[in-house]
């Protein structure tokens, strides 16, 4: 039933508020309704979350979005993990009501006493009712009583004092409701920070220390032992994620060769995707990489530098998967009663047997639980699930919600490049992040498009993480966008998103294709060991990777860069030129990027003052370059990819013009 003052329209709100929207630990969280009613009365509205505990935090006033819509935005940010919910409550307001209405009839003349005798009966119900008065309260509240009593005193300087800024902070601050109506409570979930920031740095542990035996010419694979000593590299590009596609033993039936053939000899290492063989399953460490004991070992020594490890969560199966004899039920087996090996046309995987979820559900849900906490055991926190949109949506909900129940601290990262359907629903079922569609994002409109997106209309489905490359998804603007764009798309996916990721070799500007039209890397580590001279790389200055160590030392820097909903996008008049901005109280970031690898623009970047929360003119700092304009709303620049691609402005307050030096106003100065 409609309320007495009508509250419609509610967001966020997941399917239908019978699932839990996405919230953060700190996160601000935008909250919107509709609220309206009959007449001329006034009315507000107030955004109230409801803690885990089931206390109700001190109500915040929504703000109509646009004058007349009665569209009503209010943000608040949970401040402990857990089980949330949060209401909007709309009421008529009597002050708003008195503050409009007196306006208009003391001014005419019209009910003057009258209206000054109803100022006193609420500034009465204000003392009654308010709680938490404080001396500048209690000094407002006389001021404005004596106003509204002093008859002796001229009308318009009563007026003046209970239309005053002291008195109308008084209204705000004690606000009268009247016919209140409350609509929820619906329900959130608040997650640990890791949930939504994080900078993922992806390693096959095969390739790290893997070096060539001088006796044999064979390779020789590397170990979690000579993997910690990667962790320094990682370490000193600031990553905190570090994420090991599966280390478990490979399948020798139809096991793959170099670059996907069906021909592999007889020393190729074969896909880590294709789990499983008569060394174990899901539940073992390939031999070649250690032991249990050497993993805990690389993850605490991970830890000891701040890097969180992440666990490939492949629910698939080698042909030799001891599952394969032990639960055959949990495959899919053809009319000749062979089972189905995995294919994506034109794509096909002999090596891979995806599982089954029809026949035995209850038992497959036992067995990957089993797996998965059997990992969360050996300091496993994080797992990033791969292709989780070909299986079931339900028996998501279940592993995740069972995991969430005994240990809500793990976080699960959903490989689903898919319809916008699936990846929204994977998001609301339990998923914390998601990989998405910016790797294919590469033109102006359709980035810009696509940070609204994320940030704005699905971020109470999904959490959005940006890749800027896989081991299977080389896109062909770093094919052919040469260092540049290696470096453009990095700044964007490290400045965009709080959750962005890479995979080995980015740094080293590896961009060769298999084949043309293709992206799939040449001699593709998911089917070989792959080594590479780190060393010679940083030695000769062909590394991107300082550069990165800079966009992850700034997001730790700034706090609103680790936030996802505060995102604004700004216009640029070049259609090359990409702008937006971030904000958290005082920290405010602008980006600017060069979208084109190959050449030099220049333009003005029109800022939305309003919407990035900056004053006319203030100063801005080049966490890039060190040097510093005055801005305002219109902004010259000029960015050239053979030096910068990008600026990284942190906001800063304007001070005094340089002496003896231009001032400018609307921008930066010309080289």
């Amino acid at each position: 039933m409609v309320g007495r003052i009508p509250v419609i329209d509610v967001h966020p709100l997941v399917d239908q508020g019978r699932r839990p929207a996405k919230a953060t630990v700190g996160e601000p969280l935008p909250v919107q309704a509709t609220v309206f009613r009959e007449g001329h009365d006034q009315l507000a509205a107030e955004l109230v979350l409801i803690g885990p505990d089931g206390g109700r935090r001190p109500p915040v006033r929504m703000r109509q979005l646009v004058p007349g819509t009665d569209r009503y935005e209010a943000w608040d940010a949970p401040d402990v993990e857990g089980e949330w919910a949060f209401e909007v409550r709309g009421f008529s307001d009597p002050l708003g009501t008195w503050t409009h209405d007196a306006g208009i009839k003391i001014r005419a003349g019209v009910d003057v006493e009258l209206m000054f005798l109803e100022a006193r009966l609420l500034l009465k119900r204000i003392r009654a009712e308010a709680e938490g008065l404080t001396a500048d309260d209690e000094a407002a509240l006389t001021a404005a009583e004596d106003a509204a009593s002093d008859e002796i005193r001229p009308i318009e300087a009563r007026l003046a004092v209970l239309e005053g800024p002291e008195t109308q902070e008084l209204f705000r601050g004690h606000p009268l409701r009247d016919l209140v109506t409350v609509a929820g409570p619906y329900p959130l979930y608040a997650d640990r920070r890791r949930a939504l920031t994080g900078s993922w740095y992806e390693f096959f542990p095969r390739s790290e220390g893997a070096e060539i035996d001088p006796a044999t010419g064979k390779v020789v694979s590397g170990t979690f032992t000579t993997a910690i000593q990667s962790l320094d590299r990682v370490s000193a590009m600031g990553f905190d994620v570090l994420y090991l596609p599966p280390i478990h033993p490979i399948g020798e039936i139809n096991r793959k060769g170099r670059n996907n053939t069906l021909t592999p000899g007889p020393d190729d290492t074969g896909s880590p995707w294709a789990i499983g063989s008569k060394d174990g399953g899901h539940d073992a460490i390939h031999p070649d990489l250690g032991t249990f004991a050497d993993f805990d070992a690389f993850v605490a020594a991970a830890k000891a530098k701040g890097i969180e490890v992440a666990l490939d969560l492949a629910l698939q199966a080698a042909p030799d998967h001891p599952w394969v004899t032990s639960h055959p039920q949990f495959f899919r087996h053809r009319a000749d009663g062979t089972i189905a090996y995995a294919e994506n046309p034109p794509k096909k995987y002999q090596d891979i047997y995806p599982m089954y979820f029809d026949d035995d559900f209850e038992g497959v849900v036992k067995e990957v639980t089993r797996v998965v906490r059997l990992w969360m055991s050996h300091g496993v926190r994080v797992f990033r699930v791969d292709n989780p949109h070909t299986k079931p949506v339900m028996f998501w909900e279940r592993l995740l919600g069972d995991i969430r129940e005994t240990d809500p601290d793990v976080v699960f990262l959903s490989e689903a490049f898919t319809r916008p359907a699936m990846m929204h629903t994977l998001g609301s079922v339990g998923f914390h992040q998601s990989y998405t569609y910016f790797t294919w994002r590469v033109g102006k409109s359709e980035i810009e498009d696509y940070l609204r997106e994320v940030s704005r209309e699905s971020d109470h489905l999904m959490r959005p993480s940006f890749w800027v490359n896989t081991p299977d998804i080389l896109h062909a603007s770093l094919q052919y966008g040469g260092p540049a764009m290696f470096a453009i798309r990095a700044t964007l996916a490290a400045m965009a998103t709080p959750s962005w990721g890479m995979y080995a070799g980015y740094e080293l500007f590896e961009h060769v294709a298999v084949k043309p039209g293709s992206e799939e890397y040449l001699d593709s580590e998911k089917y070989q060991i792959r080594i590479r001279d780190w060393a010679e790389a940083e030695a000769s200055g062909k590394t991107l990777a300082p550069y990165i160590g800079r966009l992850n030392e700034l997001r730790r820097a700034h706090p609103a860069l680790g936030l996802l909903r505060n995102l604004v996008v700004h216009s640029a008049d070049d259609e090359h030129i990409l702008c937006f901005s971030k904000t958290h109280g005082a920290d405010t970031v602008i980006v600017v990027i060069n979208l084109d690898p190959h050449g030099a623009h220049e333009t003005t970047v029109r800022l939305d003052l309003a919407a990035a929360g900056l004053p006319e003119r203030y100063t801005v700092h080049d966490e890039l370059t060190g040097a510093e304009w005055v801005w305002g709303a219109d902004n010259y620049v000029r960015l050239d990819p053979a030096g910068d691609v990008a600026h990284i402005l942190s906001v800063r307050p304007v001070g005094p013009p340089p002496v003896d030096e231009p001032d400018f106003d609307h921008g930066e100065q010309r080289a």
